[in-house]
This record gives C-alpha cells, sequence and structure tokens, in this order.
C-alpha cells in the first residue's frame, strides 16, 4: 500500500495543477501511478476574497497560481455542540488574517476539485518571513520527486 497519500506533499504549482483526479471518496490524485491526497505550496498571496463562510485566495510560486479556500463556518458545522466557543473557527479566523496581498504563505491543506479546478482546501496557512523560504521549498520540491514522488511503487 503507498503511503504517499498520508502526508502532505511538496509540490510546485505546475505539478499540483496537472495531478490526475480519481473519482473516489474521499477525493484522491495520481502524480506518476501514485495517490496524492494532500499538498503543502509556499508562494505569494496574489488575490483575495473573503466572503461570510471561507476566504479564497491565489498563492503564485513562480510556476503557477494555485487556487486556495480556507473554510471560515465550522460555528455551522458543529451547530449541534453545546459549546459557544469554537476553537477550530477562530483558528480559522486568526489564519484568514495572516492572508494578504504580496505575503509570502505555506499552505498545507487536502486537495480538493471544484468547478473542475484543483485546488486546496487549507488546514494550515503559516506566513513564512524569510524569502528564501520559497526556494528552498522549489529544492525540496526537485528533491522530493526525484528521490520519491516519482519513483514506481514499491513491490510487495
Amino acid at each position: 500500500m503507498d503511503t504517499l497519500h498520508l502526508v502532505h506533499v511538496k509540490l510546485l504549482a505546475s505539478d499540483l495543477l496537472t495531478l490526475t483526479p480519481r473519482h473516489t471518496s474521499p477525493a484522491s490524485f495520481v502524480r506518476c501511478g501514485r495517490t496524492v491526497a494532500r499538498a503543502e505550496v509556499v508562494g505569494v498571496v496574489v488575490s483575495r476574497d473573503r466572503r461570510e463562510k471561507f476566504l479564497r485566495f491565489l498563492v503564485d510560486d513562480g510556476t503557477g497560481c494555485v487556487p486556495c479556500v480556507l473554510w471560515l463556518n465550522h460555528q455551522y458545522l458543529n451547530a449541534n455542540s453545546s459549546s459557544d466557543s469554537d476553537p477550530t473557527g477562530e483558528m480559522a479566523s486568526k489564519m484568514s488574517e495572516v492572508v494578504r496581498l504580496g505575503t509570502l504563505l505555506r499552505v498545507r491543506g487536502r486537495i480538493v476539485m471544484y468547478h473542475g479546478t484543483i485546488q486546496i482546501a487549507a488546514r494550515d496557512v503559516v506566513l513564512e518571513e524569510d524569502p528564501n523560504v520559497e526556494v528552498l521549498h522549489w529544492l525540496q520540491c526537485v528533491h522530493m520527486a526525484k528521490e520519491c514522488y516519482d519513483l514506481p511503487l514499491p513491490s510487495a
């Protein structure tokens, strides 16, 4: 069994946006015959659209723009909860404040298909203060592709 689908795969936008969708539940995608369900990208925010229930933004890493969505409506999802506080919603709200035009972000989350377009449903959004992080991410993506992601599945 391939365990690559259990981790956040470091990908460049050009690789992420060319994944082949698999019609499974939950959604998964294929890269070189291997199943991928989660991804990590690093890039600059070039678009931001905040609504009541979500924040949609684009992250540009130099190879393309990755559409991302950060759900803010966890209070709706946890409507049956008797507690007045919603730590998940509060965390999402704090993460949304970090997403500003021109900021360098690391985004991790599930890869999903929405209206025929691949996007990341963000779980973590982290502000990166060191601009070298983007170049390091590129190098890690190339290294991981050569050493892991693009290799055939190990035989059982």
